[in-house]
């Protein structure tokens, strides 16, 4: 697959020129479970508008770090700030109404629930619904259509009425990002999308997220270098709980410290057919 880069210069210049805070800010976070320092005082901006992704070996420490920022986990040290507002151990669903989304590693759809059903559920509380448990999703006129809307944007129109369990591999990818971008949040977390894909299918996700997050802010976490370099306005590295360098793809496929650690042959291998974005970044 070749990577499709969506890094121009009127959206390098979008995000630099925004004018407020970071949209999401992790200043000095620790975690540790028993004798084992997982995040050794993790500091990393996410400015507005930004495509940001996380890379590093397995055990690196990436997942926690998506767990402490939306709230599953509490950190023993640190702060996390969303648009300038602390949220460091608020509750998961207290940060999503705030406006950070996120998907997971493996699935966390549920099974017998249809495609449907799912997006409108993602789309009650942007719609202004509370959670009212003797209403019924299908009365909501509004709700059911914007969810319309999202079935069409994902490709799934005719997975419509299919329970998600029944969904393939891929779909089921596709649909947990689409929950991310239905619940309206500006912030969108995504924990290594493309994982298990074939590379036709990674290759419609990534045009995919590079449509529903703009206007949005995304941190990522990403295996397939591909995906990264295709994404990416920065890259973060980390290993054994720290991060080790955070800079464009160009500066971070150079840096002698990364090579080493994570990126080996393939930073020269990508470098030889993407020199262009590397002037670029």
């Amino acid at each position: 697959m070749r990577a499709m880069t969506a890094k121009t210069p009127m959206r390098q210049a979008a995000i630099a020129s925004h004018p407020s805070g970071p949209a999401l800010s992790v200043q000095g976070v620790r975690k540790s479970f028993g004798p084992t320092q997982v995040l050794c005082g993790i500091d990393l901006t996410l400015v507005h508008g930004e495509r940001l992704a996380i890379i590093g070996p397995n055990g690196a420490g990436k997942s926690t770090l998506f767990d402490v920022v939306t709230g599953r986990t509490r950190p023993d040290g640190g702060r996390v700030l969303m648009n300038a507002r602390d949220v460091t151990g608020r509750a998961p669903h207290v940060i999503s109404r705030l406006g950070l989304s996120r998907s997971f590693q493996t699935s966390q759809l549920f099974d017998h629930m249809s495609v449907i059903d799912h997006l409108r559920c993602a789309g009650l509380w942007p719609g202004g619904h509370r959670y009212t448990f003797w209403r019924r999703m299908h009365g909501l006129d509004d709700v059911t259509r914007r969810s319309e809307r999202w079935l069409t944007r994902l490709g799934l129109s005719d997975r419509r009425d299919v329970p998600a369990g029944a969904l393939s591999y891929a779909e089921q990818r596709v649909l947990e990002v689409g929950l991310c971008a239905a619940s309206a949040g500006s912030v969108m977390l995504l924990d290594e999308p493309t994982a298990g894909m074939s590379q036709s299918e990674s290759a419609r996700m990534v045009a995919l997220i590079a449509d529903l997050s703009q206007g949005r802010s995304l941190l990522m976490i990403e295996h397939d270098m591909h995906v990264v370099f295709s994404l990416a306005d920065r890259i973060a590295v980390m290993a054994r709980g720290a991060i080790i360098a955070c800079d464009t793809p160009a500066r971070i496929r150079a840096h002698p410290d990364v090579r080493t650690a994570y990126l080996g042959d393939y930073a020269d291998a990508f470098g030889e057919t993407h020199d262009g974005d590397a002037r670029d970044a």
